[in-house]
């Protein structure tokens, strides 16, 4: 198939770009290449990609209007996987316009060129930061998800409405995946692990957040990019048995879904901090620190619908994932 990827040169991008150009898609990606984190870092996952024949990319900004339709009208691709947003619940507290014009202004955009150029399927994502205040474990996508704690929970919220909003007018096949801490190489800079690994080797202390009280449905890349493209491949259709009187959240009487895509089986802060030292060979030196504004205590995806749709089952388990992410940075950054 031919299949845009916004925010190729990202983390998820890439890998999920390279497992579609494995199996023979055309891929056209999309990225603005900003400065959010290291540029460099962006630049040397699009080298990989670059290097496959069905791949082209663009750099382009999602809130450019005209300039996403005129790729949209010249590709006419079959499929979206859109993945470009702004990232990261803490800066979204500094800086919530940013937020509003990439997660929000980007997104019509995408909805816009996908109903107009007859896109096939859009699959999209959201966040496990959608919970935000829930307190049933695990977070179920049958469960209301109206508490955001961040208003980068509260712009992936909005996307799944917008979604919805497009699937119900124009019959849009829409998925939303709501992803759960995705770790892996070619990690975010800004991301707990890559932030230890970093701090371990060079001798400085970590922070460790809510006196290291969290915990995490740590999900590896390469389990999250198999749920992409499972998905990617049944667009989402209506539910017959839909019933208005009892809205389900995740489901419609319009082609319209939202799963969860985690681990199912959350993981200690310091447990996951533990494997990493071992992995590294040398002990951290943590420093405890108070539980920070729009942070979420626990997370727990459960996935039995996402099993059910298209037979998710996450296969990697944190030892052998945070192993395989300090073998790829002391690789990447001779380390």
């Amino acid at each position: 198939m031919k299949i845009i990827v916004t925010g190729a040169a990202g983390f998820i991008g890439m890998h999920c770009a390279e497992h579609l150009l494995a199996r023979g898609d055309e891929v056209i990606g999309i990225d603005n290449l900003d400065d959010y984190y290291d540029v460099t870092l962006k630049e040397d996952r699009l080298a990989r990609l670059s290097t496959h024949s069905d791949f082209r990319f663009f750099k382009l900004n999602i809130i450019d209007r005209y300039e996403i339709e005129r790729l949209f009208d010249a590709v006419r691709p079959q499929r979206v996987v859109h993945l470009a947003a702004q990232a990261g619940v803490r800066h979204s507290i500094e800086a919530p316009h940013v937020y509003v014009e990439s997660n929000l202004v980007g997104f019509i955009n995408i909805l816009e060129c996908c109903r107009n150029f007859a896109c096939q399927h859009l699959v999209y994502a959201s966040s496990s930061s959608v919970y935000g205040g829930n307190g049933k474990m695990p977070f179920s996508e049958h469960d209301n998800v109206d508490h955001p704690l961040s208003i980068y929970a509260a712009t992936k919220k909005a996307n799944e409405l917008m979604a919805h909003a497009y699937s119900h007018l124009y019959g849009l096949p829409t998925t939303g995946l709501r992803f759960f801490t995705v770790y892996g190489p070619w990690g975010r800079p800004d991301m707990a692990l890559f932030l230890f690994t970093k701090a371990i080797l060079s001798g400085q202390p970590i922070n460790v957040f809510n006196h290291g009280k969290m915990i995490r449905d740590f999900t590896y890349i390469d389990d999250v990019v198999r749920g992409i493209i499972l998905v990617l491949d049944r667009p989402a259709t209506a539910d017959p048995a839909f019933e208005s009187g009892k809205p389900d959240p995740s489901r419609s009487s319009a082609p319209y879904r939202v799963f969860n895509i985690g681990n199912n089986n959350p993981v200690e802060l310091m447990v996951y901090i533990a494997e990493l030292e071992d992995a590294l060979g040398c002990a951290a030196n943590k420093n405890l620190m108070s539980m920070q504004m729009g942070d979420m205590p626990a997370t727990f995806a459960d996935i039995g619908e996402l099993e059910t749709a298209v037979g998710f089952k996450p296969s990697t388990p944190v030892s052998q994932g945070v192993r395989q992410f300090v073998e790829w940075y002391r690789d990447y950054y001779r380390v």
